[in-house]
């Protein structure tokens, strides 16, 4: 037998032995304190006490500001794709609200569109914005990727104040609320004898879309495969490239799809305030979101969510001290990043009472090759015998050359 047949039973005799760890795994935590789970069920109760928030107090000026908070925090979710994720500075994200906003607002004002039926050309106008952006410039890294997309933020807030089309420096007044078939939020609602005004009709809206899409959105594409990239061309290109990692489309994607998110943003920014002008797309904004998502921890969901609602509901809570509010709000954000240079809940966080569980120790494994049974191996083993080549027999006296009459030995001397 050749040795091409006899090769694959060797192949397959040595995966049949190849070696388990010394140690078995640990089973993997269960119950309603298992890390993954209760911030699962965390997350679902604040979702649920944000619900029930309105039946607590609908003062206008609450539901407002909490409105502008939940879409602060759709913002912050954005940036943080590009950011926490795919680690891309990005100085000018405001741009990005700003093309939603216009976009939803001169659809809406000037063509009738809906609100709802903006928002295909609002996705479609940002995925423009961010390849024109991000094709030519996410080969740059660090400092010059941030100064670059510092540019764009201004080339857009300058290019919305001298269009005509986009209301010049007045801006564009008069957008409508979102309707859905005919029904619109101005109109309200009574259900079971209460009644649900627009404002607090907006609100759901903005908390479905804004912690319920956007959010969910986000944590799971930062726990599945395009996530996986974004994390490894994160913390070394170079070497996400060796291991077949196209650093450029994964970058490119993190833009575009954080593009988005920040253009519905803008459009539930745009409905929310009526009315929009450039300097409400400055620079400072930009900051502000930023500083949201390094406050919280980049890469962390529950961390940007937490910064943005601490960046925009301060100085609202701090309103009492004038003028001072600012000032209190900044030493505030220099205590946070003295004591929490990570930030409030890093993407690595765990809670300390669920630090304390304790897991039982598994035992070693005594057979360390424990990947069939002995008897398996012999038979292997027995098998590999039976069907290797066999050498050939030695001649028998009756046919040795010695016995031949007819043979003659050349090579004998006379």
């Amino acid at each position: 037998m050749t040795d091409k047949t006899v090769l694959p039973r060797l192949d397959r005799l040595s995966r049949i032995t190849a070696p388990l760890p010394m140690r078995e795994r640990p089973p993997a935590l269960s119950g309603l304190l298992a890390p993954k789970r209760f911030m699962s069920m965390l997350g679902l109760v604040l979702f649920l006490c944000a619900l029930l928030l309105p039946f607590i107090t609908a003062s206008p000026y609450v539901i407002s500001i909490l409105t502008s908070a939940f879409i602060y925090v759709m913002i912050a979710m954005g940036l943080n794709v590009v950011v926490g994720y795919a680690g891309l500075l990005d100085l000018g994200y405001i741009a990005f609200v700003a093309v939603g906003a216009y976009t939803s607002g001169i659809l809406s004002t000037q063509f009738g569109f809906s609100m709802l039926e903006t928002v295909p050309f609002v996705i479609l106008a940002c995925i423009i914005a961010g390849l024109i952006i991000g094709g030519p410039t996410l080969r740059l890294r660090s400092d010059y990727l941030a100064i670059v997309t510092l540019g764009f933020g201004e080339i857009i807030r300058i290019t919305a104040t001298n269009l005509e089309l986009t209301g010049g420096a007045s801006g564009i007044h008069g957008i409508p609320t979102w309707e859905f078939f005919g029904w619109s939020f101005a109109d309200g609602i009574e259900l079971g004898g209460i009644f649900f005004s627009a404002k607090v009709l907006f609100y759901y809206f903005v908390v479905f879309v804004a912690l319920g899409v956007a959010t969910v959105g986000a944590a799971r594409l930062a726990s599945g495969k395009l996530g996986r990239a974004w994390k490894s061309v994160r913390d070394d290109e170079d070497a996400s490239e060796a291991m077949g990692i196209n650093g450029y489309k994964a970058k490119l994607s993190a833009y575009v799809i954080g593009a988005v998110w920040g253009g519905v943003a803008g459009s539930l920014l745009a409905t929310h305030l009526s009315a929009i002008s450039p300097p409400s797309f400055e620079f400072l904004y930009s900051a502000l979101v930023l500083m949201a998502v390094v406050l919280g921890g980049m890469g962390s969901t529950p961390g940007v969510i937490i910064g943005a609602l601490f960046v925009s509901l301060a100085p609202e809570f701090l309103r009492d001290f004038a003028e001072w509010r600012y000032l209190i709000f900044g030493v505030l954000l220099v205590v946070v990043m003295i004591f929490r240079p990570a930030g409030l809940w890093p993407a690595n966080y765990v809670l300390p009472f669920l630090k304390k569980r304790v897991v039982e120790p598994v035992p070693t494994t005594n057979i360390p090759w424990a990947a069939v049974s002995k008897a398996d191996v012999a038979a292997a083993e027995a098998e590999l015998d039976a069907t290797a080549p066999q050498p050939p027999a030695a001649p028998s006296a009756e046919q040795s050359p010695a016995s031949d009459p007819g043979a003659t030995d050349h090579g004998s001397r006379p």
